[in-house]
């Protein structure tokens, strides 16, 4: 996943951000305890968002543990969960296969870290896929539907953000029958058609200096790899289309002490990220600094 889902913390109160920090830690430990500590790594903004979304209403329990990047000072986290168990397992099938994607479409030098960091994360999963087999299949179905896509070049942004819009709902399976896990599906699915999105026009540069398919490249005129201001309206109506349809989903289900968060997400992160996204400033937003400062620490 790519860290575009997030809420606004520094206008959360101070509760709501600890609480936030235990499920990112909780996620963190759950990984490791799960998959080793190379699967910690991939610890993101936007599984941990997802363990908040499937979990039950009230928060759990809390431990308290010995963090890597902090050794000399133990972090509060939430104690391993349903929820944080299946965030950590789908996080593990989800990067192994963009792993194997990105091995794909590089060379052989290029392609070399991609290997690496498959190869690290292979036996966490093979474990994942035992545990989530239904997810790991639809994690392939959809990736191969859009390395299809990318391979003819498709001119639609519709089809290959349907693609990962469908592979993110496949989350929603893991809930009991019944109207919460439609409503899941419905806020998973048009979240990944928002992510597949506002990561095609964060790449935009990039993938037309490099010559990597992009399906905005074929939408929109793109001159340099950059949208023009009726362009980045279009894509920003599409995009606040999907957020919009994930809000009216959200208020059909009561979600407990995860509201605050999950209403900062929905009706200020998504929007507040998309402009910067659109702007070419999300980018820069993510400096060697930045990536470094701990969420405990973003959350003072």
């Amino acid at each position: 996943m790519y860290g575009y889902v997030r809420p606004v913390l520094k206008e959360l109160p101070q509760e709501e951000q600890d609480r936030f920090r235990r499920v990112y830690c909780g996620l963190c430990h759950t990984l490791g305890k799960r998959h080793g500590l190379a699967a910690r790594f991939i610890l993101n903004y936007d599984f941990t968002f997802l363990a908040i979304l499937l979990s039950e209403p009230e928060e759990s329990g809390c431990l308290h543990c010995f963090c890597p990047a902090n050794p000399c000072r133990k972090r509060e986290a939430l104690i391993t969960t349903p929820a944080l168990e299946l965030a950590a397992d789908e996080s593990v099938i989800l990067a192994y296969w963009q792993l194997q994607d990105g091995v794909a479409d590089h060379g052989f030098w290029t392609g070399l870290k991609y290997r690496l960091a498959a190869r690290l994360l292979r036996r966490a999963y093979r474990r994942a896929a035992a545990w989530r087999p239904e997810f790991d299949q639809a994690a392939r179905c959809q990736l191969e539907t859009l390395a299809e896509l990318e391979e003819q070049r498709c001119a639609s942004i519709d089809r290959p953000a349907d693609a990962f819009a469908q592979l993110l709902a496949a989350a929603a399976k893991e809930a009991e029958e019944g109207p919460r896990r439609r409503v899941l599906r419905e806020i998973l699915y048009h979240l990944g058609r928002w992510i597949y999105l506002a990561d095609a026009a964060d790449d935009l540069a990039k993938d037309a200096a490099r010559g990597n398919y992009n399906p905005l490249r074929y939408r929109f005129s793109c001159e340099g790899g950059v949208l023009d201001e009726e362009e980045k309206r279009q894509l920003a109506l599409t995009m606040d289309h999907s957020v919009h349809l994930i809000e009216s989903a959200y208020e059909l289900w009561n979600f407990g002490c995860w509201d605050p968060i999950l209403r900062s997400t929905f009706y200020i992160g998504l929007f507040s990220v998309a402009k910067a996204v659109l702007e070419g400033e999300f980018q820069a937003s993510k400096s060697c600094k930045d990536r470094k400062t701990k969420i405990g620490e973003e959350s003072k």
